[in-house]
């Protein structure tokens, strides 16, 4: 009978073969640090910012700026959403 290897105590060290999370994700080899609450904070107030500034259109059919803006706000809320799924990409899930 042969005596089992034990397994390394060291839950944060990576298996050959097995991702971490958000691995899959663009420019995940190059994120070396973990997510900072509060630049993340800083870049989600920045970006929400700008909600409110610029044209409003006042909504009436056939007015392409109210079109536009509304395209210029979905963009920005599409990079805040990015930054968020960016952060939870880095934490270290238990």
């Amino acid at each position: 009978m042969t005596t089992p290897n034990p397994r390394p105590n060291n839950p944060g060290a990576a298996r050959p073969g097995v991702p971490l999370p958000g691995q899959h994700l663009p420019g995940a080899s190059e994120q070396s640090e973990p997510a900072d609450p509060e630049r993340i904070r800083a870049d989600v107030r920045e970006l929400l910012a700008e909600l409110a500034t610029g044209p409003i259109g006042d909504g009436a059919a056939g007015n392409d700026t109210a079109g536009t803006d509304l395209a210029r706000r979905a963009h920005i809320l599409e990079q805040a959403h990015d930054v968020l799924v960016q952060a939870l990409a880095t934490v270290d899930k238990i």
